[in-house]
């Protein structure tokens, strides 16, 4: 069974996190909170079996239904790093999708141009 990096840490447990959220927006069971964070239910099955990390689209997503800061989500579930290891690479669109990028904004451009005005 793969486990993610965080599961290492004695202090993580994402199953306080989404026991809390289900208390706090007084739902029945984790099909009720996916319906309300917008996953598919497997997400949070994976989460509680410790397959999947509570990932930051996730985190935002509670932030933005419950109103909590991302912070006290992540202390919820033990997640105490402060320190964050990102890639160069991270965030930077890939090659083929820079150069698309770029024809869709010159196409963009092309259209928006005036073109000049025709008198019959």
């Amino acid at each position: 069974m793969a486990h993610h990096a965080l599961s290492s840490q004695e202090s993580y447990n994402p199953n306080h996190l989404l026991d809390i959220l289900l208390g706090k927006m007084q739902l029945k069971n984790d099909a009720a909170l996916s319906r309300l964070l917008e996953v598919a239910p497997p997400v949070i099955s994976k989460i509680r079996h410790h397959r999947l990390p509570v990932g930051a689209s996730l985190l935002i997503r509670m932030h933005e239904v419950t109103g909590m800061s991302i912070r006290d989500l992540r202390d919820l579930m033990g997640d105490r790093r402060t320190k964050y290891r990102l890639s160069d690479a991270q965030g930077r669109p890939k090659p083929e999708e820079k150069a698309a990028q770029q024809a869709a904004a010159a196409a963009q451009q092309a259209q928006q141009k005036p073109e000049g005005n025709y008198t019959h």
